[in-house]
């Protein structure tokens, strides 16, 4: 059964991180084993966290540790349909040992373990694609200890107190025993671990840290055995520590509580506890904003403890969108991949532990458990309800979670129509009356103008350019509240959400604006109406039409402009801009941009001549440059680049010519002939 990746900075193997590929390089070969390479971000990464996260370095033993438990659950869960696997060490544990002459402190663990190739492919990269992005993240600040977890680098932070760290595994039900050796510089060695070796393990893996001498004090047992209890007392399995030189003066002692935390009354658990153990179930390193603890009884009897970050998980935009709630079964581990709670919950973190699903279920089964199903459901829902709260009760920390998963959240408005509406009394939206602060749909219908029956809403690719768009200015004149909508998601949920509290959702680029019943304010109300006349209009609308072709699907007079010259917008019953330009660039997508309406301001000096000139014929009214020029003037207003921009500068330059031949005493003056 291949072992899968379950979160970045974390592998099924033992105490390492499972992450990505490697080159084979023999050339680098430094012992009789295979040399290959690390990919160069890593070799980076590396010499970053050895030289600038020395402040909190033991973070790395909370790391070896998590990973060894992740290996004993795995293999306690491959168990229950191979027996024979535990038949030799039926006692899953986690062992540490110093050797303080020779400066090794070695993690290990009788877990799953791991092959060759696991460990080729495990530890050779650090979590894949997310490398790169950590790097770039670091700017100019420097490393930060904070980010660590979130970037998948749980292993490689041996290196940070190691010169050199060797990994001895072997995989459970396997007959070969390999190590993996590396000094972080570049490369790591692969070699087979004979039986009579004395590192040689029948299962499971070893992390062997040569601890630099700066790092000397971890290899002090009572240091040791602090980290231990501070970050790692609620590891489920025991965890022994080995005092004394020789085997046979080898003192073990059991040094954590190796108890479920989430199985022990809510009253018995401090503060810092849950945050230890959210640092290890969600390999995070922040401080969960909201904790939900609790047992559920009744047709189903399961135990819930999730955490709701108060930072973005790296993975948080995986295209896969898979949960990380781990799922127990009578605190057996049974996968982090059970679906238990919809894609758009996915940043929640924790574990759910039942005692009616059957033991033996395989993960395939999972799918279609009717039990499953129904702590999932029941699961959602009691998420949901505590983000309520939250909202009602505690807006500043509501408020931090939104800022981070906010945009995840929209996605339910999209797919899950069931909770729709729950979903509808948590979003937030930035708005034109909102200064910056975010403001919920039961405060916009709270502040409806006489007359307007909508919910208005304009979407783009960036909140502080959509709210300088053309298309706002009617709005803006009529005091009327806009939602600002710039994540990409917001073009997908308005095409399906009904609406809110009976008010239709509505965008102001796209379709009539129906403005009319609502009354101007202020310096706008005594707007005086258009200087050109209804035929002047009218003869301008059709030379437009004319020479735009089919480019445009109408030009008409518009209600929403009030200082522009002209806008776009779409059609209604169509798509809106941002979403054709998504559906666009997807395979199969259609591609292209369909024709929208040319809307034009008469109150507009320039749009008022244009129309006179177009009435009377005159005037050096060239329609075709007309035309195209506000074409491409509301392209750009729209933040979109010019139809052709060669055609554009000819077109310009030819009616800056006209205009200079037509003005008096403007015509350039002959040159003077030289001397």
């Amino acid at each position: 059964m291949a072992v899968k990746k379950k979160t970045p900075g974390k592998q099924a193997g033992g105490a390492a991180a499972k992450s990505g590929g490697a080159a084979k390089d023999p050339a680098k070969a430094k012992r009789t084993g295979e040399s290959h390479s690390f990919q160069a971000e890593v070799s980076q990464l590396l010499h970053l966290m050895v030289h600038s996260v020395y402040s909190q370095s033991e973070i790395f033993l909370r790391e070896l540790i998590s990973n060894a438990a992740d290996a004993c659950d795995k293999l306690r869960y491959e168990a229950l349909t191979d027996t024979a696997l535990l038949d030799d060490d039926p006692a899953l544990a986690i062992t540490i040992s110093i050797d303080r002459k020779a400066r090794i402190l070695s993690v290990a663990d009788n877990g799953i373990g791991m092959s060759r190739q696991d460990l080729i492919e495990n530890l050779g990269t650090i979590a894949r694609s997310g490398t790169r992005r950590y790097l770039e993240s670091l700017g100019d600040k420097g490393a930060d200890v904070s980010l660590i977890g979130q970037f998948g680098v749980g292993f490689y932070s041996a290196f940070m107190v190691a010169e050199e760290v060797e990994v001895i595994s072997t995989r459970a039900g396997g007959a070969q025993c390999w190590s993996w050796r590396s000094d972080g510089q570049g490369a790591f060695d692969i070699s087979r671990v004979a039986k009579t070796d004395e590192n040689w393990r029948p299962r499971g893996t070893a992390v062997r840290l040569h601890i630099a001498p700066k790092s000397k004090e971890y290899l002090d047992t009572a240091r040791i055995e602090t980290i231990v209890k501070t970050y790692s007392n609620h590891i489920p399995f025991t965890i022994e520590i080995i005092e004394g030189g020789g085997k046979s003066a080898e003192v073990r002692r059991h040094i954590n509580a190796a108890g479920a935390l989430w199985m022990r009354p809510k009253k018995d658990i401090t503060d810092e506890q849950y945050r230890e153990f959210y640092a290890h179930v969600g390999h995070q390193f922040d401080t969960p904003a909201h904790i939900m603890h609790y047992k559920a009884e009744g047709r189903h009897e399961y135990t819930v403890l999730l955490f709701v970050p108060s930072q973005r998980p790296l993975d948080l935009f995986d295209p896969q969108r898979q949960g990380r709630i781990k799922l127990y079964v009578k605190r057996v581990f049974i996968t982090d991949e059970a679906g238990l709670v919809p894609s758009y919950l996915r940043f929640v973190r924790g574990v759910i532990d039942s005692e009616d699903i059957p033991l033996n279920i395989s993960r395939e089964m999972l799918q279609n458990n009717p039990i499953v199903a129904a702590i999932s459901k029941a699961v959602a829902n009691r998420v949901l309800s505590e983000l309520k709260k939250l909202a009602d009760k505690k807006p500043d920390v509501f408020s931090t979670i939104w800022e981070a998963f906010g945009p995840v959240l929209k996605e339910g408005l999209y797919e899950d129509m069931e909770r729709r509406d729950k979903l509808l009394e948590l979003v937030r939206f930035r708005t034109t009356a909102s200064d910056g602060e975010n403001r919920s749909l039961k405060d916009y219908v709270a502040d409806l103008k006489e007359n307007q029956t909508a919910i208005y809403f304009i979407a783009g690719d960036d909140a502080a350019a959509i709210a300088e768009s053309p298309q706002l200015e009617g709005f803006a004149a009529r005091g009327i509240e806009v939602l600002l909508l710039s994540d990409p998601v917001d073009n997908f949920w308005t095409t399906t959400v009904l609406g809110y509290d009976g008010k239709p959702f509505k965008s102001v680029t796209q379709g009539a604006a129906d403005l009319e019943n609502i009354p101007l304010l202020g310096k706008d109300a005594g707007k005086t109406k258009p200087a050109a006349s209804k035929a002047a209009m009218a003869a301008l609308i059709a030379a437009l039409k004319q020479a735009l072709g089919e480019k445009v699907s109408d030009v008409r007079v518009s209600q929403r402009l009030v200082d522009s010259p002209v806008c776009l917008v779409s059609q209604a019953g169509g798509f809106d801009r941002g979403l054709e330009k998504i559906l666009g660039q997807q395979p199969g997508g259609g591609g292209g941009e369909r024709p929208r309406i040319l809307e034009i301001n008469p109150d507009h000096g320039v749009i008022a001549s244009l129309a006179k000139a177009a009435r009377s014929g005159g005037g050096g009214f060239a329609a075709e440059d007309t035309a195209w020029l506000l074409f491409d003037q509301a392209r750009i207003l729209d933040g979109e680049t010019v139809s052709d921009p060669a055609d554009f500068s000819d077109r310009l330059m030819r009616m800056m010519a006209a205009n200079l031949d037509a003005a008096p005493g403007a015509k350039p003056k002959k040159a003077k002939a030289k001397a």
